[in-house]
C-alpha cells in the first residue's frame, strides 16, 4: 500500500542513468540504473541516494540523467469510427 499512498502524493517512477568512475581504474566508467519512486522536480529520494553514494562508495561520479513518468494519469479515451465481427 504504500507504493499507491506515493503515488497520490504526486510522486512519479523516476529513473537515473549513473556514470561513476571505476575506483582502480579512474578512466574507465560503469553505468548503474537506479529507479524508485520520487518527488518531481527536487527529487529528494535521489538526492539522498546521490548523497550515500558519494560518502560510502569509492566509485566517484560522473554524470546522472534523470527521467520521471507519471504513474496515476487520466485514461485516453478514443472513439471507434468502425467495427469487425468475427464468426
Amino acid at each position: 500500500m504504500r507504493t499507491l499512498d506515493l503515488q497520490l502524493k504526486n510522486y512519479r517512477l523516476t529513473t537515473a542513468h549513473i556514470l561513476y568512475r571505476l575506483p582502480d581504474h579512474p578512466l574507465v566508467l560503469q553505468e548503474y540504473i537506479w529507479q524508485e519512486l520520487d518527488l518531481a522536480p527536487k527529487f529528494p529520494v535521489l538526492h539522498e541516494f546521490l548523497a550515500f553514494w558519494e560518502h560510502r562508495l569509492e566509485g566517484k561520479l560522473h554524470s546522472v540523467r534523470v527521467a520521471h513518468q507519471q504513474l496515476i494519469s487520466p485514461a485516453e479515451l478514443r472513439t471507434a469510427s468502425g467495427g469487425f465481427y468475427i464468426q
